[in-house]
């Protein structure tokens, strides 16, 4: 199977680009939320969260927080993968005996990418990408790689 990652340089309007500085500030609450979450079961009754329950729970955070139904839920699915990835490299460190880097809290200046793994998002040719919850993005194509 082929795969291909794409760069893009964005030029959004005034709308497109609150959308899209909403969705990575969501993102980086989401991935400290679940970081805490993740420290304090610990902590508490020596609880491994896993990934899994931490995705079927994003259904009862667009509930409690509807502003995280605007974000993509592969977005949001991405976000916990990339932390509970953060997690398994500390824990393989940890057993190798190297220097671990515990995984840690997001600033605002620390979170500056979100993924959309499949779906979510469509090259219209004529220099414009659609991104879904976003909308229709003038864009300039700058890498187009073959991933093997």
């Amino acid at each position: 199977m082929l795969k291909f990652s794409y760069k893009f340089r964005l030029y959004p309007n005034k709308t497109h680009l609150q959308k899209l500085e909403s969705t990575l500030e969501l993102s980086r609450e989401l991935y400290n939320s679940a970081l805490l979450h993740r420290i304090s079961a610990w902590q508490k009754a020596r609880y491994h969260v896993t990934y899994t329950e931490q995705a079927n729970s994003l259904v009862e955070v667009k509930q409690v927080r509807p502003e995280f139904e605007e974000v993509h839920s592969q977005v949001l699915q991405d976000v916990l993968r990339r932390l509970d990835k953060n997690f398994r490299a500390f824990f393989r460190r940890l057993g190798n005996g190297e220097k671990p880097g515990f995984p840690r809290f997001k600033g605002r200046n620390w979170y500056k990418s979100f993924c959309y793994p499949q779906s979510g998002w469509q090259f219209l040719g004529d220099r414009k990408i659609q991104i879904s919850k976003i909308g229709i993005i003038r864009v300039k194509v700058l890498v187009s790689m073959l991933l093997g």
